[in-house]
């Protein structure tokens, strides 16, 4: 007779848990169903195994034995020195109605050896799941993300926006797992007595739900921010077990505001004159029109900056500036009065040697 390895069996290690133990028993147990895998006996060996290793590690007293017979088999007793010192270890009684446990376990822990059949009194677990489903460990439902786009404005103020989405959600007849089952209780003990495939998901465990959903975009995102709305994902089919949606935010251009970072930006256009005098002039924001000074003597491409006027402050960022990057414009529908003097203006530049701005350009 040959040791059987049950920790294997369920691919666990010797000091997995009992909730660990139990998980990867459920896990098996769905795979290799009979009701799943008609027809294939591998599967219906393979769910023999998984059972008989279940019956075992699931119940205290039976796995310490178990450990401690194993821990003789490995140190090189004969077969029937082990049986002899572990001839009383049976405890409860387990039989087979749908096809026996091995020998090993029939010897060395059924007590009545033999069974295929299932005698008088004795019963096949084919389940044993103290939770409310054969999915319980599916109960959370899928969490959910969306791309959304806004405009710097909306960035900069918030908005409301409406999503068609589409979920996965758990199958409320199944609760996620795949599968129905007929069941009984037995104390604080469900026992699953058979299962197939749910008809509502078609064994798949979730649904396909379209919905609309209206949500709230907050001041101060940025390109790529994650917004999290709790409970919004794919639907559980427990209360209060909703997966989240995660909303990424892309920003798109309002008008001439770009936003660079957490700072908005624009091009401000200004006359020649008004670049080389100075001038106050009136420049948009997105709440409406400020008063702006250009200094003096101001070139394309000189940027002027109010802090604080960009992005708002969210969460540990700090809110960011709103740019302007002027951009000097030299007229080109002038009267003859204007060309005039701005003829006189160039001869008296001339006159005064003033440096060819072109020189720079040479190598």
């Amino acid at each position: 007779m040959e040791f059987r390895d049950y920790y294997k069996t369920l691919g666990v290690e010797r000091n997995a848990n009992e909730a660990q133990i139990k998980s990867a028993y459920r896990k098996l147990a769905r795979k290799y169903h009979p009701d799943v895998n008609p027809n294939n006996k591998d599967a219906e060996r393979q769910f023999k195994e998984i059972n008989e290793a279940y019956q075992v590690l699931s119940d205290p007293e039976k796995r310490k034995k178990y450990d401690e017979l194993g821990a003789d088999w490995e140190r090189g007793a004969t077969e029937d020195e082990v049986f002899r010192r572990y001839a009383q270890a049976g405890g409860p009684e387990f039989g087979a109605t749908a096809g026996g446990f091995s020998d090993f376990f029939e010897r060395f822990f059924g007590g009545l050896g033999g069974g295929l059949g299932g005698g008088p009194g004795r019963s096949f677990q084919r389940f044993d799941f103290a939770d409310e489903s054969v999915g319980a460990e599916r109960a959370r439902g899928r969490d959910l993300e969306s791309d959304v786009k806004i405009s710097v404005r909306d960035a900069v103020h918030g908005a409301r926006r409406r999503l068609d989405l589409t979920s996965e959600d758990q199958c409320d007849v199944c609760g996620g797992s795949g599968m129905t089952a007929r069941q009984e209780n037995r104390g604080r003990t469900r026992i699953i007595r058979s299962a197939e495939p749910c008809a509502k998901c078609g064994g798949r465990g979730s649904i396909r739900v379209h919905r609309t959903l209206e949500v709230t975009i907050p001041p101060g995102v940025s390109e790529g921010s994650r917004i999290r709305l709790k409970g919004q994902g794919g639907r559980s089919s427990r209360p209060g077990q909703n997966g989240d949606l995660f909303l990424v935010t892309h920003v798109e251009p309002s008008g001439p505001f770009l936003l660079n970072g957490r700072d908005v930006r624009a091009q401000l256009p200004v006359w020649d004159y008004e670049a080389a005098l100075g001038a106050e002039v009136t420049a948009p924001t997105l709440d409406g029109k400020i008063s702006l000074k250009i200094p003096a003597g101001s070139q394309s491409g000189r940027v002027l900056r109010l802090k604080g006027k960009g992005l708002p402050a969210r969460a540990k960022e700090s809110a960011g500036d709103l740019l302007y990057e002027l951009r000097v414009l030299a007229p080109t529908d002038m009267t003859e009065e204007e060309r005039r003097l701005l003829q006189q203006f160039a001869e008296r530049r001339r006159a005064r040697a003033v440096a060819d701005p072109r020189e720079l350009m040479r190598g």
